[in-house]
Parts: C-alpha cells; sequence; structure tokens
C-alpha cells in the first residue's frame, strides 16, 4: 500500500493499519534547503526542491504544496508584505472604506498562479504516485476579512446582508480555485479559515455555514477528498463544520483532539492535528516531539478517522530532528513508545515578572497571540487592539505577547490564558478566541477610563 492509499482509506473513514501523517511543511520547507520564506514562495524551483526534501526526510502521506493564505488576496489588491521567516502578511484591504462587492475572478494566470501551477505539476509527476498532495487555499470568511478589514466583523451586526453578499464572492472564488488544482490532478482541497474559529455559531449556521456546504459539494463532485482546516480554539464549532459536508477537518492545540474526534467520529468525518508548534516543534527536543507524537496517538487509541499532523502552518525555523522524531512516532509507533517509555517533556518555563495591574497608570491592553505574522486570527486581533491604541492615543497602552518564544510562553502560562487569540484588560480576560466588535471593546475601555 502506498502512503496515498493509506490516506485516501483514512479520508474514507476506514480502518488503517496506523495512522496517517501530514506535514503542515509551509515556508518550513524553504528551510530545510536554507531558502529564506520570501524565495522559497516565490521561486518555483526553490519550492520544486524544498517539497521534495520534505517528501524524503519526513515521509508524510500528505504533503501540502504551500500553505499561503495570501495568495488570493493579492491578486484582489490586498498589499501583501513579505517576510524571511514567514508566509506574508495581509497589509491593506481594498475594501476598507466602501461596501463593494469585486468581479474579479481568480484564474491559472493572475498573481503567483502560474508558479503554484508549475509546482504541482512537477511535484505531482516526481512523486504523485506514491504521497497524496494537498491543495491549500484561503477560506471564505478569512479572504473577507483580509478585503475587508476589521470592519467586516463590525458588518456581522449592522450590515448582515453586505456580509452574505461577500461570503458569496468569496465562496466563489474558493470554487475557482478549487478547480484550478482538481484540473492539475490535486488529491486534497483545502479552504483554510483560521478566522472561523472567532465567531459564535450562530453567526457561523448564519453567514458561513451555506457557503461552505456548497464549496464541500462541489469539491465531492469533481471526486477529490476534502478538509475543512480551522486554526484557533474551534471547539464550539466542531459539529457544525462537521455538518457542512468535508471529509476532514483539522483543528490546532486550542482544541481537545479526543473530544473532538468523538464528533467528527459521530458525523463520519476524519479528524486532524493538532502537534503543538511551539512548545514542541519550535523549542523542544527529539525526544520531546517523540513523546508529545506517542502521548496523542496513545490518547486517541484509534485507527479510524484521524491525521496525525502539526497544528497549523509549522514555524519555520522548525528543526529539522524534530520533524523526523515526530514522524517516528507515527511511522514507528511501537518502537518509538518504548523509547520513550519513562521519558519527562523538557520544563520550557522561565522566570517572567506580571504587571502590577492594581496599581497601573492608565489601562493596559494586552494581547496574547500566537504570531500575528502568521496566523489570521492573530493579525486580526492584533489590529483591533491596535485600532485601540489609534483611537484612544496615549490615554491607553497597549502591547503584545507571542506564542513563538520562551518568555512570552512563560507569561501566557501565568496568566493562564487558555485560549489564543486572547485579549486582556487590566489583567483580566475580555475576550477569548472571539475577534471584538470595535464598538463593544471601546465601550470596555471607556468604562475602565
Amino acid at each position: 500500500m502506498t502512503r496515498k492509499e493509506l490516506l485516501f482509506k483514512c479520508l474514507r473513514h476506514e480502518e488503517t493499519e496506523r495512522n496517517g501523517w501530514v506535514t503542515m511543511a509551509g515556508v518550513h520547507a524553504g528551510f530545510i534547503k536554507g531558502y529564506t520564506a520570501d524565495e522559497v514562495y516565490q521561486d518555483a524551483d526553490k519550492l520544486v526542491e524544498s517539497l521534495l526534501e520534505v517528501d524524503k526526510l519526513y515521509r508524510p502521506d500528505g504533503l501540502i504544496l504551500l500553505f499561503d493564505l495570501q495568495l488570493e488576496a493579492e491578486i484582489l489588491g490586498c498589499e501583501i508584505k513579505w517576510e524571511n521567516n514567514s508566509p506574508p502578511c495581509v497589509r491593506s484591504h481594498p475594501l476598507e472604506e466602501s461596501m463593494g462587492i469585486p468581479t474579479k475572478k481568480i484564474t491559472a494566470e493572475d498573481g503567483r498562479m502560474p508558479l503554484v501551477i508549475d509546482v504541482t505539476r512537477r511535484i505531482k509527476k516526481a512523486v504523485g504516485d506514491d504521497v497524496a498532495l494537498y491543495g491549500l487555499f484561503c477560506g471564505p470568511y478569512t479572504l473577507a476579512s483580509h478585503l475587508r478589514g476589521t470592519n467586516f466583523f463590525r458588518d456581522m451586526r449592522k450590515n448582515p446582508d453586505y456580509v452574505h453578499e461577500l461570503m458569496a464572492y468569496c465562496a466563489e472564488l474558493g470554487k475557482q480555485m478549487a478547480d484550478i488544482y482538481i484540473q492539475e490532478g490535486v488529491d486534497v482541497i483545502v479552504p483554510v479559515d483560521p478566522v472561523v474559529s472567532q465567531v459564535s455559531p450562530k453567526h457561523f449556521n448564519e453567514f458561513i455555514a451555506g457557503p461552505y456546504k456548497v464549496l464541500f459539494d462541489h469539491i465531492r463532485a469533481a471526486g477529490k477528498f476534502s478538509s475543512f482546516f480551522v486554526c484557533g480554539n474551534a471547539t464550539h464549532l466542531i459539529e457544525p463544520m462537521c455538518q457542512t459536508g468535508p471529509d476532514s477537518v483539522a483543528v490546532d492545540e486550542n482544541v481537545d483532539l479526543k473530544v473532538a474526534h468523538e464528533i467528527c467520529d459521530r458525523n463520519n468525518v476524519t479528524i486532524g492535528g493538532n502537534i503543538p508548534l511551539t512548545t514542541a516543534l519550535l523549542l523542544g527536543n527529539q525526544l520531546d516531539n517523540m513523546k508529545v507524537g506517542i502521548d496523542l496517538i496513545d490518547r486517541m487509541n484509534t485507527k479510524r478517522n484521524f491525521i496525525v499532523q502539526p497544528g497549523c502552518d509549522m514555524p519555520y525555523a522548525t528543526p529539522v530532528e524534530n520533524v523526523i522524531a515526530l514522524s517516528q512516532a507515527v511511522l514507528n509507533t511501537d518502537k518509538t513508545r518504548e523509547l520513550v517509555a519513562n521519558y519527562e517533556m523538557s520544563d520550557l518555563d522561565v522566570d517572567v515578572e506580571l504587571p502590577d495591574y492594581d496599581n497601573l497608570k492608565k489601562p493596559l491592553l494586552e494581547a496574547f497571540l500566537l504570531d500575528p505574522d502568521a496566523c489570521a486570527a492573530c493579525t486580526y486581533m492584533w489590529a483591533s487592539a491596535t485600532d485601540m491604541k489609534a483611537h484612544f492615543g496615549d490615554k491607553i497602552d497597549v502591547v503584545e505577547y507571542r506564542y513563538n518564544n520562551l518568555p512570552d510562553i512563560s507569561r501566557t502560562k501565568k496568566m493562564a490564558v487558555k485560549q489564543l487569540p486572547s485579549l486582556y484588560l487590566n489583567g483580566k480576560m475580555i475576550y477569548s478566541s472571539i475577534i471584538p466588535n470595535p464598538e463593544d471593546l471601546i465601550k470596555q475601555i471607556e468604562e475602565v477610563l
């Protein structure tokens, strides 16, 4: 049985000899070969070389082609800021000042789509018979927020008809992206929609469920598998996500995977996740990653409807040996279990001093984030915080903490932050994995003032 065939069995909800294994090696693929993030996503030769190395070193059952949720936004007129060690990020929003509906369609000739198609064809020819190819694109809700900016979250209350129109447009773009991948023989079509985790089930059912059902029906009609990838604390949305009809869903470390698997299994949907990106992959050692992988596999205790994978796009500089160690936990589970039988995880805590919240000179707004350059939900949570700084000026202080360095990890733990991204005001949590409505946040800060 090829690796691709094993993954297909997972996605058909059949028992497999071992759990499926998918690497989320986006810009990390370039790191393996010594290329910066901006190089690998703008040079087809370097991306092909890097992806072949991912396949060689990590032996995944599913290989993502690229993890760039700004690809479509760039085509639609968003300004993109390129980074050396993370995917590009959106820096402007064409619809920020006007509630228009674009008419632009995405074709194989637009933006960096020729690069994507060239890479897809070459990777499929080289390894496509053995490994399943994953085609990722920006999901409709996140794409709409790229176009409209933080005003989009206000629109759900004030302009719901406009939100429906913009979502319908972005869903059509999703079908266009899916069709391009389908035409190139990609096996698994994946809308990645990190900002979805920031909405309530009510808003999900009102604005998001319908467009996604259309999208997944379209992919299934073409004879391809699909996956609904949502970052952040999507626990409250697992059931409605399953009801939109994907073959699988994928979640990150904010979600209790055992509980989520029970919901998915009941709906006959496969779930993928949720190896910690920072505390294990980026900052841990080889034994840590073997231990994390084995602990997850043993806790799940199933070989049906479960794929082991990182919680999201792996950090650029993730040590290669850590991912190899994780792969061994999946590919050689019994032997790896023996290796870590008595192993205890490394302690990543360092001493940090919290602010004296009872004696602050002015209101303090703290954003606890994963990485606002790489995580769209974090981008818009941080944008909400900086909007408050622009509104109130020197009357308030605004700071960010990123869960990709030891001091901020320790601070996050010391504050007992349960989900990322979260927003704290004077040491008290006010938004947990929910992007605030600007008027509501202004009101809360004014009350403190």
